[in-house]
């Protein structure tokens, strides 16, 4: 059984930033790989580890730039990995979720994977919708946010627990092959050990363009472009007040009564 996982490097920010531009200035940026990916990393690790999956795989849009970050993967158990890109793909300031598609089903197509696990959503653009088009687009089952899954996988069924809004989960059956969005909480992600960050050096980490996924050029002009970014200003100020109960009640009351608020 092969697992394909999708990771992504997403930019870390500090707290104290500046805009320059369209963009957070470089020097308060950080990377890191994708919270909801690490998940789904663990996940697919647990699944080899139970004898389930005989190889995890993941594959990553990005530059080379990226390929330390996306390297955690293997250095947590991943086999191999697939970097995606092209220079068609430089000038785009925000892939949307169409390119996206267009390229993970491309590799899919290639890898013919049983089981496919994306985070739910990516830190940094937050479409949340990558793993159900992709599902859509080569034809798979899929499920979203599944916070759990059995590791049993038997008769080629994923049985899984899936967040529904209000507080309501759902439990289901899934054939593979399928995809799965992966929610964070599933399970606990494990450190990459040292020996691991060592062989992590020596996996396969594949390059691949258009070309060689037999992807058209005309297929990946995002649709989105990234025109502006700011801060949003804050419609309420948080007061505080120092001091002990007896003195910050009667200013909090005094405040209440200000704000029209009936005591």
């Amino acid at each position: 059984m092969k697992i394909l996982v999708t990771v992504k490097e997403v930019e870390t920010v500090e707290d104290e930033f500046e805009i320059e531009g369209i963009a957070i200035a470089d020097r308060y940026l950080g990377a890191d790989l994708n919270e909801w990916d690490d998940y789904a990393v663990e996940e697919a690790v647990q699944l080899k580890e139970a004898g389930i999956a005989d190889e995890v795989v993941t594959v990553t849009i990005g530059p080379g730039d990226c390929e330390q970050t996306i390297r955690q993967a293997l250095a947590k158990g991943a086999d191999r990995a697939i970097r995606v890109w092209d220079d068609a793909l430089e000038g785009s300031s925000l892939l949307d979720v169409g390119v996206k598609t267009e390229l993970l089903s491309a590799v899919v197509e290639d890898e013919e994977p049983d089981l496919v696990l994306t985070g739910v959503q990516s830190d940094d653009d937050s479409f949340g919708a990558t793993g159900v088009s992709l599902a859509d687009a080569v034809g798979y089952e899929w499920a979203a946010v599944v916070n759990h899954l059995e590791h049993d996988l038997e008769d080629g069924v994923a049985s899984v627990r899936r967040e529904l809004e209000g507080g309501v989960e759902e439990l289901t059956d899934v054939t593979l092959p399928a995809v799965l969005t992966i929610q964070t909480g599933i399970n606990e992600p494990r450190y990459a050990s040292l020996r691991g960050i060592r062989q992590a050096q020596r996996k396969e980490l594949d390059v691949q363009d258009l070309a060689a996924l037999g992807v058209d050029e005309g297929a990946v002009d995002s649709a989105l472009e990234l025109t502006a970014m700011y801060e949003p200003e804050s419609e309420s100020d948080v007061t505080i007040w120092e001091g002990g109960t007896e003195e910050t009640a009667g200013k909090l009351a005094a405040l209440l009564r200000e704000k029209g608020v009936a005591l």
